[in-house]
């Protein structure tokens, strides 16, 4: 079944207080749209059950990129294009930039929107790993005021996240202090370009005296959220990356990954591609150490 264009209502307020002002006054019965990338699928399919939608799209407060000493300030209607061509954000969040090119093809990117992928809260978007490792924290603003919270606490369940019904995202703010780190980015799906992630990785790594000083894994497409592996960062920290620790690693990944069988994998695959890329990246650091020494 389609949608049928007459049952739908979208407003456009042009300024921000306008647009919170709406959402204080009927909260949960508005939809914010930006780049519409994943509302407009639901809304050809006939099954977008919000019926009023307002338009923050042109808002200049949640377009802007602001570089500060200590961070980076993303507003939430930031589109990926933008992203992936902004220099700071190349040089010093690779992953993010990364992220930004494997996300649909270039008219998904020139739409699609940072805010707009963490709202909607798919565990396989291939942006939000990249948020994890970074550390990123969310500003929610609404007309009871504002309120900071940390990217890792965000998503609460599948589809559900500590959004107020009458909140919106305003920014994304990554601390400026992964510039001496090693990256490592890899998304496996049916194909490199266009397709929903089956698992998808981002890696930082330091490395000291031969030893693992820092490093943070988190993937998407392994648990009903975002996943931060946080149990096997900790069990491989301080450790020397030997054939041994890759293995042991391997099993502490699975223990971590709530992986499911669906339409585009199963969770056996899922499971064994992601202690391979863990696995992969302990090689890479490896690599790096080799060479600097």
């Amino acid at each position: 079944m389609r949608a049928d264009p007459a049952e739908y209502r979208l407003v456009s307020p042009g300024n921000l207080q306008a647009v919170l002002s709406l959402l204080g006054r009927e909260p949960a019965q508005w939809l914010p749209i930006a780049g519409g990338t994943d509302v407009m699928v639901l809304y050809s399919a006939g099954k977008l059950p919000n019926r009023n939608l307002i338009d923050i799209w042109n808002i200049p407060e949640l377009r802007q990129i602001e570089i500060f000493p200590d961070a980076i300030r993303i507003g939430a209607a930031c589109t990926y294009t933008a992203l992936r061509q902004h220099e700071t954000v190349s040089q010093e969040f690779p992953l993010l930039a990364a992220a930004a090119s494997w996300t649909g093809g270039i008219a998904n990117q020139n739409r699609g929107t940072l805010g707009g992928n963490i709202a909607n809260a798919s565990p396989a978007a291939d942006s939000l790993p990249a948020l994890l490792v970074y550390d990123a924290e969310l500003t929610l603003i609404s007309v009871r005021g504002e309120r900071r919270v940390p990217y890792r606490d965000f998503h609460t369940a599948y589809k559900q996240t500590v959004l107020a019904p009458d909140e919106l995202i305003r920014d994304i703010l990554l601390p400026r202090r992964f510039s001496g780190c090693i990256s490592h980015a890899r998304k496996v799906g049916a194909r490199n370009a266009q397709a929903i992630s089956k698992v998808c990785l981002a890696a930082l790594g330091q490395m000291a005296s031969g030893t693992i000083r820092d490093i943070r894994f988190a993937m998407g497409s392994v648990a009903p959220v975002p996943l931060r592996l946080m149990e096997t960062e900790r069990m491989l920290t301080g450790k020397r990356i030997e054939p041994a620790l890759a293995e042991a690693a391997r099993k502490s990944v699975a223990k971590e990954i709530r992986p499911i069988d669906d339409i585009r994998s199963t969770a056996r695959y899922r499971s064994v591609v992601a202690g391979n890329l863990v696995a992969e990246f302990l090689e890479k650091l490896a690599a790096e150490e080799r060479v600097r020494e």
